[in-house]
Order: structure tokens, then sequence, then C-alpha cells
């Protein structure tokens, strides 16, 4: 390997280690803005459970998940950033349900930094 491309690998590795432990420090269960709903993160993905049995009817929810790090940039593929982001998402859930999302995907590489839920139909 060349040495730039050497130095480039080790930078790379230790922001990605870096944002590893930061987002696991800031791991752990959190309520969420609809009532009735608890949302949990680990270091790439989070989920969320809700138990709402008072919403009305045809109501749905979404989990979203923040991100930092490697990511594509929006309508302007291949180019990539580094920063914050909204991870992939499972689709939506009724209001008793369970929901999923995650900050790996095809052109995402990063760690959790906050998840919640959110009325996606009312």
């Amino acid at each position: 390997m060349t040495s730039p491309l050497v130095a480039t690998a080790r930078v790379t590795t230790a922001a990605i280690l870096g944002l590893g432990v930061s987002a696991v420090i800031g791991s752990g269960a959190a309520q969420a803005a609809p009532q009735d709903c608890t949302v949990t993160r680990d270091l790439i993905s989070a989920s969320a459970t809700c138990h709402d049995t008072d919403a009305p009817a045809g109501r749905e929810y979404y989990l979203v998940v923040e991100c930092f790090g490697l990511h594509g940039i929006p309508n302007a593929f291949p180019l990539m950033a580094i920063g914050p982001y909204k991870g992939s998402w499972s689709g939506s859930f009724s209001p008793s349900g369970q929901g999923n999302a995650s900050c790996m995907g095809s052109y995402s590489v990063g760690t959790t930094t906050g998840a919640y839920v959110t009325i996606y139909r009312d």
C-alpha cells in the first residue's frame, strides 16, 4: 500500500472507533413522543414498542433513527459525506406494534445518536 492510502485507512478506522465509543456511552432507553411508546437503541440501530390503546382508528407510527457516520449524499451518488443523517426504517406500525430502524444501509455506515417515534398517519 502507498503511504497516503495507509494514512487514510488509519484515520478512517480511528474515526469509526471513536464514533462507536460515543454511541455506546449514549445508548439506552428513552420515552418516545407518542404516548405509551418505548424506544431502545444500541450501537447501530433502534427499536420501538408501543402500547397505545387510546389511539384513534387508522393511526400509524414510525421510528426515526438519527445517525452519524459515512453516508451517501442525496441526489449526488457516488459522493459520500461524514456527518449526521437519518437511518433506514422498516415501515410504519400500529399503535400497539413494533418498529425497527438502522444506521447501516446500502450507502451508509454509522452509529446511532438518537431515536424517536412520530406519527406517520393520523
